[in-house]
């Protein structure tokens, strides 16, 4: 069990965050590797919120792939997923295959989904498109 460190100020908040990110099981990208990697074309976006809240904004170049749709949409021949999503299907192997939402619950629900289908560089947005609308919106 993990055990939070003892007499530093902040340090039971850092305990606490550390510990949330490996009880997820799910690595994140931050804001800032965010912006990095969307501006030397290495990610891959994916969008798991509502068509509905995707029409409304998302983060440019992401695909939408409503959570409820992904399990199914990730075990697609590519020529299905092709024809459904009119993009290429992702690669098991793909480095930094970025899942988000709204607020993070769902990105996190579907990169923990991801992983389990075996793809091994799927990672989650935590700040969500709550985070990239008020600071790149």
């Amino acid at each position: 069990m993990l055990r939070a460190p003892k007499g530093r100020p902040g340090a039971a908040f850092l305990w606490l965050a550390v510990a949330a990110r490996t009880m997820a099981g799910a690595p994140t990208v931050s804001l800032p590797e965010l912006r990095s990697l969307l501006a030397s074309g290495q990610a891959r976006l994916i969008d798991v919120r509502s068509r509905e809240e995707a029409a409304a904004g998302t983060i440019p170049g992401a695909l939408n792939i409503p959570v409820s749709e992904l399990e199914s949409a990730l075990q697609m021949e590519p020529a299905a997923f092709q024809a459904l999503y009119s993009a290429e299907k992702p690669k098991l192997e793909e480095e930094h295959l970025i899942f988000f939402c709204q607020m993070g619950r769902r990105g996190l629900q579907a990169t923990q989904l991801a992983q389990g289908l075996g793809y091994t560089g799927a990672r989650n947005y935590a700040g969500a498109y709550r985070e990239w609308s008020q600071k790149e919106g």
